[in-house]
């Protein structure tokens, strides 16, 4: 690839059903190296003819193409004279609308299933995971099934209860699986994904981290020129890599504002300072822990707390910025999952479940223009540029941490000793998890400060301090969620220390919930 390379000039455009695991599909095809964009179904085709997609792909979907009024994709899909991929649904939708005909299942198939390929295609030739037979090891998750193909469709795969499990049309071009790809337990998902992007639509992977950095850095130089930048930098993954950005685009001109909200893990605060000071960033730290931890004061609906920690850090940031001069632009590291979700909202397709803060809603005498340079990025895609940015692999790949820190993981009405008992129990719990080598194995690991007390016998007295939860899982997407078996030995050693070390704290638990029906924060 050359320096003057577009890394937007090939494209996959990817039209989403409904499946909880669509977004995986595009961030498979970011990793190959291809930029993609996730629309819903029924998006204005205009804007699905404007990106000028090489090739595209049907996602699963929960509805059943049986039933009246079920989804469809527009016909320009198939008319595009581009190679189409139909998963799940979007192989039974595909197989419907171009003449075919699908059949609920009196056998549903979830999990596991060998598929035995019969055929030539360009995604399974010579790809198997059992050297006795052609056949692949993937996952399933469909009621219904394709029972009749449409007009120049060959059968490629099936299963004992699926026999159009894999399909083909040589001349269009158009493929479909019944079975998942994108999961990690189709073992050559990868694989066949690479092939239709690559070989099959002919791309050529120019979507890589380095690519990525420099036409950001070319992006922001556009947009802001001259100007100057206001970034809140929480010393998370997303504002940290967006403040690297802006700082190898822009230099001195970017200025950062840390607000220390008294609602951080333990040392989190000099921690950031430390990792910045030597990266030549312009920063300004606010502690603002006392404003936070009064507007909190009496607060005990998780709903209203958040509310309040957002409303407090606008405030403070406010502040900070009316004495900064000559600030036009102000940097938010919005990432490409939280503009998808800003835009199901604006339809009505997602339900707001919580609410989030950031620094948006600043008050009317800040008239900043807004700079986001991650907002094309999935998380995978933001830490893989972060380490070539230079961030520590340790820092980049830490878990995630809610925008309201601490203050969702004290249950209840958040006070200082509530705050100071917890810091130090999770200091303990993400050591052990270090120590073990668990921390890498999980998705996410945190403590949680319950608000009641329970008796202990600490020496030869009875006493009643508080309590505390673990929680650990696991999770592709974090749409759902698996809790995390830690070994008992580990969490006995756990249990022991925080007990035996952070006095004030009797008892401890783990949570082994998964989600659903279960969130993984507890607020």
């Amino acid at each position: 690839m050359t320096a003057s390379a577009n890394i937007h000039s090939e494209k996959i455009l990817i039209l989403d059903f409904g499946s909880q695991v669509t977004q995986l599909i595009a961030r498979r095809i970011r990793e190959i190296g291809v930029y993609c964009e996730l629309m819903p179904f029924d998006a204005d085709v205009k804007a699905m003819q404007d990106f000028n997609p090489q090739g595209i792909i049907l996602s699963g979907g929960p509805r059943s193409t049986t039933e009246e009024g079920s989804p469809r994709a527009p016909e320009w899909v198939f008319s595009a004279g581009v190679p189409v991929l139909g998963i799940c649904y979007g192989l039974q939708t595909m197989a419907m609308q171009l003449g075919g005909s699908v059949q609920g299942s009196d056998k549903r198939e979830y999990g596991y299933a060998k598929v035995d390929i019969a055929a030539a295609c360009p995604l399974f030739d010579k790809l198997t995971d059992h050297e006795e037979a052609h056949s692949l090891d993937v996952w399933m998750s469909h009621g219904d099934k394709v029972t009749a193909l449409p007009q120049g469709f060959i059968t490629v795969g099936s299963t004992d209860t699926c026999p159009y499990a894999a399909v083909y049309d040589p001349a269009r071009r158009f493929f479909g699986v019944q079975f998942h790809p994108e999961v990690t337990h189709t073992k050559q998902g990868a694989e066949m994904l690479r092939r239709f992007a690559l070989e099959v639509c002919g791309l050529h992977g120019l979507w890589s981290p380095e690519a990525i950095i420099e036409d950001a850095v070319q992006q922001i130089r556009a947009q802001v020129g001259d100007s100057k930048v206001l970034l809140g930098l929480s010393g998370g993954v997303d504002s940290s890599v967006t403040a690297l950005l802006l700082h190898r685009a822009i230099g001195e001109r970017l200025t950062c504002v840390f607000v220390d909200n008294g609602l951080l893990r333990l040392n989190e605060g000099a921690q950031v300072q430390q990792m910045f000071s030597g990266l030549g960033l312009n920063i300004v730290y606010a502690d603002a822990s006392e404003r936070f931890l009064s507007a909190l004061a009496g607060v005990s609906d998780p709903e209203a707390k958040r509310k309040a920690i957002g409303h407090t850090f606008i405030d403070v940031f406010a502040d900070e910025a009316r004495k900064l001069k000559g600030i036009d632009y102000l940097a938010q590291g919005t990432i490409y999952p939280d503009v998808i979700e800003s835009a199901a909202a604006k339809t009505g397709k997602a339900q707001v479940i919580k609410s989030h803060h950031n620094v948006g809603g600043l008050p009317p005498d800040l008239k900043f223009k807004l700079v986001e340079p991650l907002r094309e990025l999935f998380k995978d895609e933001v830490r893989r540029i972060g380490v070539k940015l230079g961030l520590p692999e340790k820092m980049v790949q830490r878990h995630p941490f809610p925008g309201p820190g601490l203050g969702v993981r004290v249950l209840g009405e958040v006070k200082r000793e509530y705050l100071d008992l917890l810091r130090k129990a999770d200091a303990i719990f993400m050591e052990e998890l270090n120590a073990s080598g668990w921390y890498d194995k999980v998705s996410q690991a945190f403590t949680v400060f319950l608000p009641v007390r329970s008796v202990g016998v600490m020496g030869d007295g009875r006493r009643y301090d508080y309590v505390v939860a673990l929680r650990a899982v696991k999770t592709i997407d974090f749409m759902t969620a698996k809790w995390a078996e830690l070994p008992y030995d580990l969490l006995g050693r756990v249990s022991n220390r925080i007990i035996n070390e952070v006095n004030g704290i009797s008892r401890v638990v783990y949570d082994v919930s998964g989600k659903p029906p279960a969130t993984i924060e507890w607020e």
